[in-house]
C-alpha cells in the first residue's frame, strides 16, 4: 500500500525550523512519508513567520505554489502568522486548516481526517493561553551534523518594533533535567554540535527557579557532545560570568550573537529596548579583550520610525567602529498591534533601502576583514555538507564558514584545516593531515577545478 506523502515548508527563525521537524516525526510516526514541498503530496504544512511584512507575503507565495503542484493536497497553516493573522490565512483558497502556538504540537488532536472541506477550519486560542512549550529539534542540514535545539519559547520583552510577543506568548522553558535528556538524546543521534535555540534564550528558567548559567554548567558535563552554540542573546542578558565560561569551555562555541538593532541611544529608547550604546559596547568589548578571535554578529533595524539621517549616522559610525565580525541588516517593517506602529515621523522606503544597503556593504567588509585574520592560520572545522565532488563546507567554532578539500567519510568529523585564501563569504582552507594543498588559483566557492583538489 502507497504511503500519504506529505510536504513541509518552513518561514522565518531557527526555532520554527526544529518545531516543523517535530511536526514532521508526529507525521512519520503515523505512517507518513515525507516528501519534497515542489512534490506531489497529499498533505502541506507550512509554518509561517510574521516578523515582517514580507515574510507575511511570502506566506501567501508559498502557500498558492504548494498548490500549483498539488491542487488537491490538504494544506495546513500554522506559526505566528496563522496565530495573528488567521482569518486572512484561512481565506486564501485552498487552505484546510490554520493552527495556533498552542495548537499547533496538537494537530493530528484537531485533525482526523485530511479531506479537504469547503470551508477551512481554524483553531487558534489566545496567545495568553500558550503554556505549552513544545520541545523540539531539527538539523540544518540532511547529514546530522548540527542539531537546533529548543530550549525556551516566548519572550516578555514589550519592544516597539516586536509581534513575537503576540505570536509566541511570555516567556518560558522547559526543566534543566528535560533539556539534558534530549541533549543526551542527540549524542545518541551522532550530532557533533547542538544549537541553543529560543525566542530569548538569555531569559531560560527565570520562572522555573534556574537560569542560563546554570544551563550551561550542566549541558557542559554532558559526554560526547563535541561543541554547544548559543543561537543568539541579549546583550543585557549576556553577563560577564556567561562570556568568562564560554571562554574557558572547551564545548562552547566562541560565537555570540547580539541583537543591536540601533547605535542610537534616542532610538534604542523609542524601539523600548533595554540597553544603551554603551553599554552594549562594554559587552562587546568584555568579550574581545578576552578572545580576540570570538566571532561576534550584530542584529540591527533601519528605518524605524523616527530614525532622521543624524541618528543612522550615529548608528552607521558605531558599527564601523564595533570590533565585530558581521551584521544582519533588517528593514524596519510596519507590524500591526505594535507600539512602533502609532508613532510619528516614518522613514521613506527609498530611504530604508538605502540605509540597508549602506550596512550589508559594511558587512561585507567586516565579514572579510574578521575572514582575514585567520589567513594562514590553522582551526578546526566541523564538516556539514558536499559542495562539490571534492569540496565540502563546514564551521569553526566561531562561526567561520570554510570550504575545504574532503571525502564522504570526512561529514560529520572535525578536521584541523589551514586557511589559505578569502573569497566572498566563505574562507579556503586545505587540510593539514596530509593532503594536498589549494593552489592559490582557486577562488571558486564552488571549488570549479576539482582535478586540483584530489585527496
Amino acid at each position: 500500500m502507497t504511503k500519504p506523502k506529505v510536504a513541509f515548508h518552513t518561514l522565518g527563525c531557527k526555532l520554527n525550523f526544529a518545531e516543523t521537524s517535530t511536526l514532521g516525526k508526529q507525521f512519520l510516526e503515523r505512517g507518513f512519508e515525507i516528501t519534497d514541498f515542489d512534490s506531489a503530496s497529499d498533505v502541506i504544512l507550512l509554518n509561517t513567520c510574521s516578523v515582517t511584512e514580507r515574510a507575511e507575503r511570502e506566506a501567501r507565495q508559498w502557500i498558492r505554489r504548494a498548490l500549483r503542484h498539488s491542487p488537491h493536497a490538504f494544506v495546513i497553516v500554522t506559526g505566528c502568522y496563522a496565530q495573528l493573522q488567521p482569518e486572512e490565512i484561512a481565506s486564501i483558497d485552498g487552505v484546510d486548516v490554520v493552527l495556533g502556538s498552542q495548537e499547533k504540537f496538537h494537530l493530528f488532536q484537531f485533525v482526523d481526517s485530511f479531506q479537504k472541506k469547503q470551508t477551512p477550519q481554524v483553531f487558534v486560542s489566545p496567545i495568553a493561553e500558550a503554556h505549552d512549550f513544545g520541545p523540539a529539534y531539527s538539523s540544518e542540514v540532511g547529514e546530522r551534523t548540527r542539531a537546533f535545539l529548543k530550549v525556551q519559547d516566548g519572550c516578555d520583552y514589550p519592544c516597539a518594533f516586536c509581534t513575537i510577543p503576540l505570536a509566541r506568548g511570555e516567556s518560558r522553558s522547559q526543566p534543566i533535567a528535560t533539556t539534558v535528556q534530549q541533549v543526551n538524546q542527540l549524542v545518541a543521534m551522532g550530532f557533533k554540535e547542538i544549537v541553543l535555540s529560543g525566542v530569548n534564550v538569555g531569559d531560560y528558567g527565570k520562572k522555573n527557579d534556574s537560569s542560563f548559567f546554570q544551563l550551561l554548567l550542566a549541558l557542559e558535563n554532558v559526554d560526547g557532545v563535541k561543541r554547544y552554540r548559543i543561537s543568539s542573546i541579549e546583550p543585557n542578558l549576556l553577563t560577564n560570568e556567561i562570556i568568562d565560561f564560554i571562554r574557558a569551555s572547551d564545548k562552547f562555541c566562541n560565537h555570540f550573537h547580539i541583537p543591536l538593532q540601533s547605535g542610537s541611544d534616542a532610538i534604542l529608547r523609542k524601539m523600548r529596548r533595554r540597553y544603551s550604546s554603551a553599554e552594549y559596547r562594554n559587552v562587546v568589548d568584555y568579550i574581545r579583550s578576552n578572545d580576540a578571535d570570538a566571532g561576534i554578529g550584530v542584529d540591527v533595524i533601519v528605518g524605524f520610525p523616527g530614525e532622521t539621517e543624524h541618528h543612522f549616522n550615529e548608528t552607521y559610525q558605531f558599527l564601523v567602529e564595533l570590533p565585530c565580525s558581521y551584521l544582519h541588516v533588517f528593514t524596519y517593517s510596519e507590524r500591526p498591534n505594535t507600539f512602533a506602529e502609532t508613532l510619528d515621523e516614518p522613514v521613506e522606503p527609498r530611504v530604508r533601502f538605502e540605509r540597508n544597503e549602506m550596512l550589508r556593504m559594511l558587512s561585507a567588509k567586516k565579514r572579510h576583514a574578521f575572514y582575514a585574520s585567520f589567513q594562514g592560520k590553522i582551526v578546526d572545522v566541523l564538516i556539514e555538507q558536499k559542495q562539490t565532488e571534492n569540496g565540502f563546507s563546514g564551521l569553526t567554532k566561531n562561526y567561520l564558514r570554510v570550504n575545504v578539500p574532503a571525502n564522504e567519510c570526512d561529514v560529520n568529523t572535525i578536521q584541523r584545516v589551514r586557511i589559505e585564501e578569502i573569497c566572498n563569504e566563505h574562507c579556503i582552507g586545505s587540510r593539514v593531515d596530509g593532503t594536498v594543498h589549494l593552489p592559490s588559483y582557486v577562488s571558486s566557492p564552488l571549488f570549479n577545478t576539482p582535478s586540483q583538489l584530489t585527496v
